[in-house]
């Protein structure tokens, strides 16, 4: 049995990432296989910036990254579709958290965007290019 397709996305990305869902989508119904999406959001609250944030400010921002997460989701597949994704907010850093769920889950395939490139990342962007370098599974890049 194949294991799913876990599929990374930048919700501050607007609408940029509803190709990499598309095509994950389609890598996944090759194989039948679950596809999952996780969008990650920084954690503010161990940093000294936190102390300038509300208690509850990390509980909003998971709640809003989960709308986000959903909206975007929603664009990119139709309503059958989605009723099968498993949606994932996560908080830390992005490549760490991909990294951490795509072992748990013992994806077969991460799909990642090729975002936010400069030439010092040869137009792979840096949690795309440590997803790549470091995942146990196969990594899909859509530019």
């Amino acid at each position: 049995m194949i294991g799913p397709v876990l599929c990374a996305v930048d919700i501050s990305n607007g609408d940029e990432d509803v190709n990499v869902i598309q095509k994950a989508a389609e890598l996944a119904a090759l194989d039948d296989a679950q596809l999952d999406v996780i969008a990650v959001i920084p954690d503010y609250g161990m940093s000294q910036v936190g102390a300038f944030f509300s208690k509850d400010h990390h509980e909003q921002m998971v709640l809003e990254a989960q709308k986000y997460l959903s909206d975007l989701v929603t664009k990119a597949l139709s309503a059958e579709q989605n009723k099968k994704v498993r949606h994932v907010v996560a908080t830390g850093r992005a490549y760490e958290k991909v990294l951490g769920l795509a072992h748990k889950i013992d994806a077969s395939l991460v799909v990642v965007g090729a975002h936010k490139a400069d030439l010092a990342d040869y137009l792979l962007g840096p949690n795309a290019a440590r997803i790549v370098r470091h995942a146990k599974c196969s990594v899909y890049v859509v530019r």
